[in-house]
C-alpha cells in the first residue's frame, strides 16, 4: 500500500530508518534493492554543513536508483537547522528533509543539546519545525521518542505541535531518551500520537518480523520505520512487502544469498568508500549476516583479524557455501 509523504509517493509502507554509520548509500541500496519503499540516510550535523565539512557533505549525495530518500539533519539552533535545511533543499537530490529530534546518544543529546534533548522544549520543537518547514520547498518530517524519560513522556504534545508548524509526516519511536534501547518499545504511545495528528506517522522500534510488524500496524501507523531489524537482514523488506501485499510468507534466504548479498554490499562500499574503510566497514555488517548461524562467533573472529577482504571472501565462502 502506497501513500505520500507531501507530494513525495512511497511505494510501500517499510521505510529503511536511519541509523548513523549504517545507512551509507551502499547499505542503502542494497535495502532498496529488498523492497524498502522510503531509504532515509544517516543524519548529518547542521554545524558540519554550515562549515562545509567535506566528508559530511559527501554523506548528503543521492544515488539516482535511491529515490525517494530523505535526508536526516540534526543540531540545536533554529538559525544553523535552517541553514542546513536549504542546502539540502537545493543542493542535493534527496526528496524529503527530515529533522531529528530523537537519537538518544550522549554526543548529541546531551552535550550539543541536539536530537532527543529537544523533546523538552516543545515550544522550541515548534520553533525548529515551522522555521525548517518555511525555509525550504521539499517535505519536511520529524523523527521524535515518547519523551526524555518515564516522567516526561510528551509525544502527542511534541506531535500536534510539529503537525500544527507544517511538517508533512511524523516518525515515533516508542522509547524515552532513557531507555536507549533497553526494554520494549512502548506500542501505546505511538497509538496516541497516530490518533493525535492527521498527518502520516511512522511507526518505530522492535519490528523484526512478520508478528512484529502485525503488533506495529495495531497502532493505526501508516508506515513502519526498520533500523536494527535490517542489520544482517535487509531481506526483511521483500518479506514483509510480500506478506502484507500478497498475503505471502517467502523462504528466508539461503547461504548462497546472504553470501552474495555480502559481496554485492562490499562491491558497493568499495566503490563508494575505498578498500580500507570498506574491508572495516564490512567487518560488522558480516557479523549481523551470520549472527545465530552455527559457530557464527568463531568465523566473525576470523574476519575481524582479517586487513585482505579477499581472505575474508575465502573465509565466508568456506562458511556458507
Amino acid at each position: 500500500m502506497n501513500f505520500k509523504i507531501g507530494d513525495v509517493l512511497i511505494p510501500n509502507q517499510f521505510v529503511l530508518a536511519p541509523m548513523a554509520g549504517i545507512c551509507n548509500e551502499a547499505f542503502r541500496l542494497i535495502c532498496k534493492e529488498q523492497g524498502a519503499g522510503l531509504l532515509m540516510a544517516e543524519m548529518v550535523s547542521d554545524k558540519a554543513i554550515a562549515y562545509k565539512n567535506q566528508k559530511t557533505l559527501k554523506m548528503t549525495k543521492v544515488n539516482e536508483h535511491e529515490h525517494p530518500i530523505s535526508m536526516q539533519i540534526f543540531g540545536a539552533s533554529v538559525d544553523s537547522l535552517v541553514l542546513a535545511a536549504k542546502f539540502v533543499d537545493t543542493c542535493t537530490d534527496a526528496d524529503i528533509i527530515d529533522i531529528n529530534m530523537g537519537c538518544p546518544v550522549n554526543k548529541v543529546a546531551k552535550k550539543s543539546g541536539a536530537g532527543a534533548s529537544l523533546l523538552k522544549d516543545p515550544e522550541l520543537v515548534y520553533e525548529i519545525t515551522k522555521a525548517v518547514v518555511n525555509s525550504v520547498s521539499k517535505p519536511v518530517t520529524v523523527k521524535i521518542r515518547a519523551g526524555w524519560d518515564k516522567s516526561s513522556i510528551n509525544a502527542v504534545t511534541n506531535a500536534k505541535l510539529i503537525e500544527k508548524a507544517g511538517a508533512k509526516a511524523i516518525t515515533i519511536h516508542g522509547r524515552t531518551r532513557a531507555d536507549f534501547y533497553s526494554g520494549k518499545a512502548d506500542y501505546n504511545i505511538i497509538k496516541e500520537v497516530v490518533e493525535a495528528v492527521n498527518i502520516p506517522v511512522v511507526g518505530n522500534g522492535d519490528v523484526i518480523d512478520i508478528h512484529s510488524a502485525k503488533e506495529m500496524f495495531k497502532t493505526g501507523c501508516k508506515a513502519i520505520a526498520i533500523g536494527r531489524g535490517a542489520l544482517g537482514n535487509p531481506f526483511i523488506f521483500r518479506e514483509l512487502n510480500s506478506y502484507f501485499n500478497d498475503g505471502i510468507i517467502l523462504d528466508k534466504p539461503d547461504n548462497k544469498e546472504i553470501y552474495d548479498t555480502i559481496m554485492h554490499q562490499y562491491d558497493l562500499l568499495l566503490k563508494l568508500k575505498g578498500e580500507r574503510l570498506a574491508n572495516l566497514e564490512m567487518r560488522s555488517h558480516i557479523a549481523w549476516y551470520i549472527k545465530g548461524k552455527p559457530n557464527s562467533s568463531k568465523i566473525k573472529e576470523e574476519v575481524f583479524r582479517q586487513n585482505d577482504f579477499n581472505k575474508v571472501k575465502e573465509i565466508i565462502a568456506n562458511y556458507l557455501l
